[in-house]
């Protein structure tokens, strides 16, 4: 299978768009951009994430055991790219905060919403590994999701808000 052709597929499935953020050993705030994001079960509440396997923010929720799901606002495409870039300091470049329950990296003016995960479960596929997470808390605020798919950002606009017809 040829990467690019496989790039090509997954691109044409628009997805929202979310950074998972922990804290490392010494409480120093970690991120990542991410458009794999899925909800397991509603009963316990569980999500999965994938990461890739070299990352820092990785490295982080493997030594927390616990992390943040950011979904952005449509607003945020410059934290999108931020945290999917190589920049020294990511949140010297964004307002954030801690989360009431575990003090995990909320990205207050660039998510629409956010959940607490405990880590359920990590395992690796290739080069990326899933993190499945037991929400144990989340802050929804009303507002409109970052998209990402064709290889490009985009918002949820007012007229796909109301189902399609038969």
């Amino acid at each position: 299978m040829d990467a690019d052709d496989y790039r090509s597929l997954m691109s044409s499935f628009p997805t929202g768009v979310a950074v998972v953020t922990s804290t490392d050993g010494d409480m120093s705030p970690r991120g990542a951009t991410c458009s794999s994001l899925s909800s397991v079960t509603l009963d316990p509440p569980t999500l999965l994430v994938c990461l890739t396997s070299h990352s820092s923010t990785l490295d982080a929720i493997r030594r927390r055991d616990w992390f943040a799901v950011n979904l952005l606002n449509a607003r945020a495409r410059r934290t999108a790219e931020i945290f999917s870039s190589p920049v020294a300091d990511r949140f010297a470049e964004v307002r954030w905060r801690p989360t009431r329950g575990q003090g995990l990296p909320w990205l207050e003016r660039d998510a629409l919403a956010v959940a607490e995960c405990a880590v359920a479960g990590l395992f690796t596929v290739g080069d990326h590994t899933v993190a499945v997470g037991r929400v144990a808390g989340v802050e929804v605020l009303p507002d409109v999701p970052l998209l990402y798919g064709m290889r490009r950002f985009s918002a949820w606009s007012a007229d796909t808000r109301e189902p399609a017809g038969p």
